[in-house]
């Protein structure tokens, strides 16, 4: 409770509210007002009577008349009438509910830590949005299959935004895209996923990339180029979009600056150079793909809609580079340890092929 109450709404309308208001924001000396207090004035108002009151809340009649004083010497003001039997004065009508509030608010608060304890602690994980639902299930789910006691609360969140968070202590785990920037987290190996290219299906596997030297001819499909990014099958073009490519949805480079230029490097290998267009996530970038203005690589092997073509990354491979991040020292110490691992042991083996030594 801050300086005792704060602001109040009716002060605004009665002015002996605000000389209340007043009084009970004021500093008191290092007096403190305390939850007893507020007990015992709510239920002496609610009661109506002493007696009653002292046996509601444990105590004898004596110390609550006591604690009353003090709650009044400390706010300054008078909080029941004792002459017309027990009843409120306007300072206590005024105060009355707030103070319902705040023992509300305190009674919540400690249920919320006896859970907490009983729970053990929470454990807060961070999933890019390019990670697979399945595997993002799996993932969160592992630290309780493997023991670790505690509730596990998972965000989503770009690989920049993840680090962030690792690093200031606001998550304690987050999978990641590789490579980034680690500034000193600790990490697991790197993990490849498999992934689709999704092209519109009307054009057999539409082309993707464009020409360093100006682009398809306007009147037909360019002729194959030994430095093409794309394979044999991407070269392919059809209907209204023959001889021109077709750019790649992605996600802002921000959100994965070194994983970003990775995917484009690896796209442009060969000499070519390669457009893109930025979409929010991959949901926005199927949408695109089924109109015919984009395509894009995606891990979900569920991401489909019709008039969408999909088939596996070979030429060039483009795997999803996921590790596992965490600060060693603060994990430690909350004795969570073991979820690392038990992240580390589900990312791994979602494809065992893929891990590689990090770059």
């Amino acid at each position: 409770m801050e300086s005792n109450l704060g602001n109040h709404p009716v002060s605004n309308t009665l002015s002996t509210a605000c000389r209340f208001v007043r009084r009970i924001a004021a500093d008191h000396g290092g007096r403190m007002l305390t939850e007893r207090h507020l007990e015992i004035f709510v239920a002496i108002a609610e009661e109506g009577h002493f007696g009653d009151a002292a046996q509601r809340v444990g105590i004898t009649q004596p110390p609550l008349s006591q604690g009353l004083r003090r709650l009044e010497a400390l706010l300054g003001v008078r909080l029941f009438d004792r002459e017309r039997g027990v009843s409120l004065t306007e300072e206590g009508a005024l105060l009355l509910p707030h103070a319902r509030r705040a023992l509300i608010a305190m009674a919540e608060l400690r249920e919320t830590g006896a859970r907490e304890e009983a729970d053990g602690q929470r454990l807060r994980l961070g999933l890019p949005p390019e990670l697979p639902p399945r595997l993002g299930a799996s993932v969160a789910a592992a630290p309780v299959r493997a023991g670790v006691r505690g509730r596990v609360s998972v965000v989503t969140a770009p690989t920049a935004t993840l680090l962030t968070d690792v690093s200031a202590g606001r998550l304690d785990l987050a999978v990641i895209r590789h490579p980034a920037v680690l500034h000193g987290l600790a990490a697991g190996p790197v993990t490849l996923l498999p992934t689709w290219l999704l092209t519109p299906d009307d054009t057999g596997d539409a082309p993707t990339g464009r020409s360093s030297r100006g682009g398809a001819a306007a009147g037909g499909a360019s002729p194959p180029d030994p430095r093409d990014a794309t394979s044999e099958p991407d070269r392919r073009a059809g209907g209204a979009r023959a001889g021109r490519f077709l750019p790649h949805a992605v996600r802002p480079r921000a959100e994965a600056p070194a994983a970003h230029d990775l995917f484009l490097d690896t796209l442009a290998g060969r000499g070519r150079r390669v457009e893109t267009v930025v979409v929010s996530d991959e949901r926005a970038g199927l949408a695109l793909v089924a109109a015919g203005q984009a395509v894009l690589v995606t891990a979900d092997e569920t991401l489909t809609a019709d008039g969408v073509a999909r088939r596996p990354t070979t030429d060039p491979a483009l795997p999803l580079r996921l590790r596992v991040v965490w600060d060693a020292r603060r994990l430690a110490a909350a004795h969570a340890d073991g979820a690392a691992e038990a992240l580390v042991g589900v990312l791994a083996s979602a494809h065992q092929p893929g891990r590689e030594k990090a770059r």
